[in-house]
């Protein structure tokens, strides 16, 4: 076998090897014609004690061992307490993207959707957006746009974490159903689900 062909196979051995980045794909930023997901939205008592699935599930995905935070911790010396900070960075961080609320107000334009969760904190999605979007420290990238008449938005950290969202209104009914998914870089999902009754006018 030549050098160069030798050189050709040892470098595509290691692309392979090292594996491309994940990028997330753009999405449809052309609003359907029957979606509109505007309204005051109020969580149905079920959905309402989702807080524990969800934390759970953040946990099964974020790629940090539970015993490397909690049964590790050196209480004394410099190095002290740091194991815990130490291995959460080295997991899925794309948990501080998710906004909870068990009120939503959602204001649907041509562009892009501005959710106010519990009249408190207030997040906006543009239609067909494709950026990196931060949290203190912590950046990932955001993409949001239309799947039908479901408003997909998905969240991929720099440790392959990656939250999906998608709000739809439940065909023939006043009921907003969001989906909250959440992978790990091992491809291991777990999904939560919430219902919200339309209420006013």
């Amino acid at each position: 076998m030549s050098k160069t062909n030798l050189l050709v196979l040892t470098t595509a051995f290691v692309v392979v090897a090292c594996g491309n980045p994940e990028i997330l794909a753009p999405r449809d930023s052309a609003v359907p014609v029957t979606a509109d997901l505007s309204g005051n939205w109020q969580i149905q008592v079920a959905s309402a004690r989702d807080q524990r699935r969800i934390r759970e599930a953040i946990r099964k995905t974020d790629g940090v061992d539970d015993d490397a935070i909690f049964g590790q911790r050196k209480p004394e010396g410099p190095q002290g307490g740091r194991s815990s900070k130490r291995s959460r960075i080295k997991g899925g961080l794309v948990d501080v993207f998710l906004e909870l609320g068990e009120s939503l107000k959602i204001t649907q334009t041509e562009h892009g959707l501005f959710i106010s969760f519990d009249r408190s904190v207030v997040e906006e999605y543009l239609f067909g957006e494709n950026r990196m979007a931060s949290v203190g420290e912590v950046q990932a990238q955001r993409v949001t746009g239309w799947e039908g008449n479901t408003l997909v938005i998905e969240t991929l950290d720099r440790n392959k974490m990656k939250l999906t969202e998608r709000f739809r209104v439940i065909e023939n009914s006043q009921v907003l159903e969001r989906t909250i998914d959440f992978r790990s870089k091992e491809m291991e999902e777990r999904s939560v689900v919430q219902l919200f009754d339309r209420v006013g006018s």
